[in-house]
């Protein structure tokens, strides 16, 4: 197809506001799938994980064919801490549909996507998503958005978007706010007309630069990118450059294909601006170059933000190690963490003096949370310590990365919330409240900040907050700030909980196990009431007697556990801790306890 009938594009927006649900209905309406065809919802959101969460990690490319023209659509995350997934297919696109909620408008994680878009030069399209809520104020979110493109520092072109109006659960799209459409023909057009045609010559030599891996089991890594310059075909010699100073190595590519749907169909030649899937070449990783053997001339690759958050990943020592995992040596933690930096290409990691304890940098806690669970469900079993923030120097200074958070709340809950953040030596940066009597709060807060911050609002407001978080900027050391205020209830002992030890124990705090558990010595059972540790025996059976007692046949009353997510048992644990990670079990301990 020739690059006239072609256009390139990215959906970036904040988390939940709807851009899975869109590539769906471009999906259903341009014909992708025959009449009756049953294909769920989140077509694109295929990891397991994405749809337990209904979150997108990882970028996912599609194309529709529309009236002659072809859409290379990727679905991007909308949470900053895969924002390198938005960063390294910039390349890969002109043009950007940015989401936002008719209701909610711009929020942290919409700025953070839009400023990437905006450096990499891209045409913007507006889409108010979300038309149908109750409480949409469409004129308000246009003026918002307008104000954050002015702030972001966009172009007198990128200025002048054009605005589409959206229900993407329905398939509807209008270019009036006052009136519904009836399909998504009005994106449709709106995409051919305002995202330009890709640049580039098809006689010159080939250059491709590699945005993407994916893994096949019959073929191997494939290498997903655009085609800058030139053109590429089956069986032709190619030469693979690793980085601007990379020596080329030659290669023949095995197979070539292109997107069509959910599809890769083979094809034997593609051309300049086309999204193709390359087999065949070794040893390939994101931001290499395929080039032409007698031109190899590397694409320069975009730079990709620095982690802002170190967890140290070690060897399970507990004395429950090798229970549960299937891989459970340093040789499997090494071969794994470093496998994961092919494609995750925001994460570092760094060896220790220990060969049993690996240093693994990321953009946040959920970034790494995503990699912890995913290995546990891979069969892996280690341990993991406490999130710290990555510090840096500058002009002699200490350094730390700084969030900006958005708090959503009742306003009867504001007084609390900006106490907590208080605490924590928070700014407040921007404070409204909203006609459905929440106020939106903004606050520029250090990371360290946000470890635990979470958990301790849901409890302030009663299950009520809504608390988004992305990086913002590096500023000097904030000073001390106050961590989890409360102890752990750590077991005296290992062996099998029981109803009579955990009833005792619940006196001095919250829960996190049951009766007829295995608990070893040093485990972490619950949290404490008060500010230091305390050892309990949830394993103490009731003392059998001759003597008949009047309250003998009362029953035993237990409150209910608190139960644990990855993401809680990560906030909850101290500098002195750590969380064993196995596929059927998390247990967080003491450090000092592991030869108990």
């Amino acid at each position: 197809m020739d690059k006239e009938h072609i256009r390139n594009l990215a959906i970036i927006a904040h988390v939940d506001h709807g851009k899975t649900t869109l590539v769906d209905g471009l999906l259903r309406q341009s014909g992708v799938f025959r009449k009756g065809q049953d294909v769920g919802e989140r077509i694109l959101d295929r990891n397991e994980l994405e749809r337990e969460r209904g979150i997108t990690i990882m970028s996912k490319n599609t194309a529709v064919l529309y009236e002659g023209y072809r859409l290379n659509i990727v679905d991007t995350p909308g949470h900053a801490d895969f924002g390198g997934e938005v960063e390294r297919i910039m390349r890969m696109v002109d043009g950007a549909l940015l989401l936002v909620d008719a209701f909610e408008g711009p929020m942290p994680q919409t700025r953070f996507v839009l400023r990437k878009a905006m450096a990499a030069g891209l045409a913007p399209i507006v889409v108010i998503n979300k038309m149908d809520r109750p409480n949409a104020r469409p004129a308000e979110v246009l003026d918002e958005v307008l104000d954050l493109f002015i702030e972001l520092g966009a172009t007198e072109a990128q200025l002048d978007f054009p605005v589409v109006y959206t229900v993407a659960t329905r398939g509807i799209a209008s270019l009036d706010p006052n009136r519904e459409g009836t399909d998504l023909r009005p994106l449709f057009e709106t995409i051919i007309r305002h995202i330009p045609a890709p640049q580039g010559d098809p006689d010159a030599p080939l250059q491709l630069g590699v945005a993407m891996i994916d893994y096949d089991s019959y073929v191997g890594r494939q290498a997903i990118g655009r085609i800058l310059n030139g053109r590429i075909h089956v069986k032709q010699e190619v030469a693979v450059l690793s980085g601007p100073e990379g020596t080329p190595t030659r290669q023949y590519v095995a197979e070539l294909h292109e997107f069509q749907g959910l599809k890769k169909i083979p094809v034997e030649e593609a051309s300049v601006g086309e999204v193709v899937v390359v087999a065949g070449l070794d040893h390939i990783n994101v931001g290499d170059t395929i080039a032409d053997v007698e031109h190899p001339k590397p694409v320069p690759f975009v730079k990709i933000d620095e982690p802002t958050v170190a967890m140290t990943f070690l060897v399970n020592k507990s004395p429950f190690a090798g229970r549960e995992g299937q891989f459970v040596t340093s040789r499997n933690l090494r071969e794994r963490l470093f496998r994961e930096l092919e494609s995750n290409v925001s994460l570092r990691v760094q060896e220790t003096d220990s060969p049993d304890a690996f240093l693994v940098y990321g953009r946040g806690e959920l970034h790494l949370s995503i990699l912890i669970e995913t290995m546990r469900r891979e069969g892996y079993e280690f341990e993991v310590s406490r999130p710290r923030v990555v510090t840096r120097e500058v002009d002699g200074q200490l350094q730390e990365p700084v969030e900006e958070v958005l708090v959503d709340v009742p306003s009867e809950y504001v007084g609390v919330v900006m106490e907590r953040m208080g605490q924590r030596r928070a700014q407040l940066v921007n404070m409204n409240t909203r006609p459905d009597g929440h106020t939106h709060l903004t606050f520029y807060l250090a990371t360290r900040g946000i470890f635990g911050l979470r958990s301790e609002l849901l409890t302030d407001t009663k299950g009520t907050v809504i608390l988004y978080h992305s990086f913002h900027h590096y500023a000097p050391w904030a000073g001390d700030i106050p961590t989890r205020s409360r102890g752990s209830l750590v077991a005296f002992e290992t062996g099998t909980t029981t109803a009579y030890g955990i009833e005792n124990a619940q006196e001095r705090g919250d829960m996190f196990v049951v009766p007829g558990e295995e608990v070893y010595a040093g485990q972490i059972v619950g949290e404490c009431a008060r500010p230091e540790d305390i050892r309990v025996n949830v394993c103490k059976k009731k003392r059998l007697t001759n003597m008949r007692s009047s309250t003998a046949d009362i029953a035993v009353k237990l409150t209910p556990p608190r139960e644990m997510s990855l993401e809680q048992c990560l906030e909850f644990i101290r500098d002195d801790e750590l969380l064993e990670v196995t596929p059927r079990s998390l247990r967080m301990r003491k450090r000092d306890d592991a030869s108990r």
